[in-house]
């Protein structure tokens, strides 16, 4: 259970990162910043001291900020006529049942934006959100009738914590805060911060310092922090001596096989995502709590492509987890991998959520 003074956010004030950015693109995907990606087509956008001319700070392609803290911040659109963009991340643990947490961030907003919103604001999700959409982001109800048949509508997704619609933001020098706090349904993992409103609802506003050269409200984001508020470390007494209890800790076996869940990577390629950050740092973790443990990784595919193009694939995916790991200061003594392409399915290839899970990374256990 999250401590009170322990921040469950991973690279809040985005310092950590993949590659330095190089350039800020209408259809561009952000895979720079570690731990944070962005979950719909809307192309959000990283700058940092070390990034080029379009994404350096203060200065870059779309404004002019300092960072609030260090050397790296994102900024998204969150109003161009029904145009949105996101960012979302993945919470150090699940959120606990009832337990209450104070969320904060900061933004910013551009002095070439085109007026400015105020319901900036943040969704909390058990599950990733994965769109395709450059629109606001929307969720399908369906209602079923007495009579059989069935109604899909599309509705608003509400955030839980959103800046108040009278408190429009429109600081373009300073950093504004946006706070809330949330009590928690349980097994909430992820968060995703954007406008989840339409223009009409989000308290637009012209102002006469900004010089329009953008088509919408932009904003640059910063220091995401959430802690638990009730949370209290458990404790027991045993003979004068002070116990913290932990969750219990998961066993291991030689020769155990375990599905790496949540790795991405680039379509046809061997670039690992930022989604897969958590899944990686939780092996690394592992790996490091179990320093004589050694294991073998294996790459997978579907079978679609040929023999030649899924081995491959498999190949090069696998080795890109292999590097991942020494590069965090993982010993390559403790280390193998391989790749079997289509040849070891775990589901039908004939189905896309078949096909989907054999598209994947194991390791398996050699050593204890």
């Amino acid at each position: 259970m999250g401590q009170k003074g322990e921040n469950l956010i991973y690279n809040p004030s985005f310092e950590e990162y993949y590659t330095c950015p190089q350039k800020i693109e209408p259809y561009g995907y952000m895979s720079e910043a570690v731990a944070w990606w962005q979950p719909t087509g809307g192309s959000a956008d990283y700058y940092n001291k070390c990034g080029s001319k379009q994404c350096n700070v203060p200065k870059n392609k779309l404004g002019i900020q300092m960072p609030r803290t260090g050397v790296g911040m994102v900024g998204i659109y969150t109003s161009k006529t029904t145009y949105r963009e996101y960012i979302q991340t993945e919470f150090k643990e699940d959120l606990e049942e009832g337990e209450t947490y104070k969320l904060t961030f900061y933004v910013s907003l551009s002095e070439y934006s085109a007026g400015a919103v105020a319901t900036i604001g943040a969704l909390f999700t058990v599950d990733r959100i994965e769109e395709d959409t450059r629109e606001m982001l929307t969720a399908q109800v369906t209602t079923k009738y007495e009579n059989g048949i069935s109604q899909s509508i599309s509705t608003y997704l509400k955030p839980q914590i959103v800046n108040p619609y009278e408190n429009p933001l429109i600081d373009t020098e300073n950093w504004m805060k946006i706070e809330g706090e949330y009590t928690a349904l349980g097994g909430e993992r992820f968060i995703t911060i954007g406008n989840f409103y339409p223009a009409p609802q989000s308290n637009c506003v012209d102002l006469p310092y900004l010089t329009y050269l953008l088509p919408g409200a932009y904003y640059y984001i910063d220091d995401v922090s959430l802690h638990c508020l009730s949370c209290k470390e458990k404790q027991v007494i045993q003979n004068n001596i002070t116990i913290t209890k932990t969750k219990d800790e998961k066993r291991y076996e030689v020769g155990q096989v375990i599905v790496m869940e949540n790795i991405f990577f680039e379509f046809d390629k061997s670039i690992i995502l930022p989604q897969s950050f958590v899944e990686l740092n939780n092996l690394i973790n592992l790996l490091n709590k179990n320093p004589y443990m050694k294991i073998e990784l294996s790459g997978h595919t579907d079978s679609k492509g040929s023999n030649n193009y899924n081995q491959k694939l498999s190949y090069s995916r696998v080795k890109a987890v292999y590097e991942h790991l020494i590069g965090q200061g993982i010993s390559s003594k403790r280390l193998q991998y391989r790749s079997y392409g289509a040849t070891k399915p775990i589901a039908d290839n004939d189905t896309d959520e078949g096909r989907a899970k054999n598209r994947r990374v194991e390791f398996k256990i050699l050593e204890l």
